[in-house]
């Protein structure tokens, strides 16, 4: 039986403890959201890519 997946909803929490990532620059927020989107937009593409094979 196939399975069929019609929503992936993917989460990230992005910190750098070493250096002390609990309090970021509003830069680095905005970069963090940045690499996290192109990410999702990156695993959307594959998945549906793998749904037109």
């Amino acid at each position: 039986m196939p399975i069929v997946v019609d929503e992936v909803v993917i989460s990230v929490e992005v910190t750098n403890q070493a250096s002390g990532g609990a309090a970021s620059a509003p830069d680095a927020t905005e970069d963090k959201q940045t690499i996290i989107n192109e990410c999702v937009e990156r695993v959307l593409d594959i998945l549906k890519q793998k749904e037109e094979r």
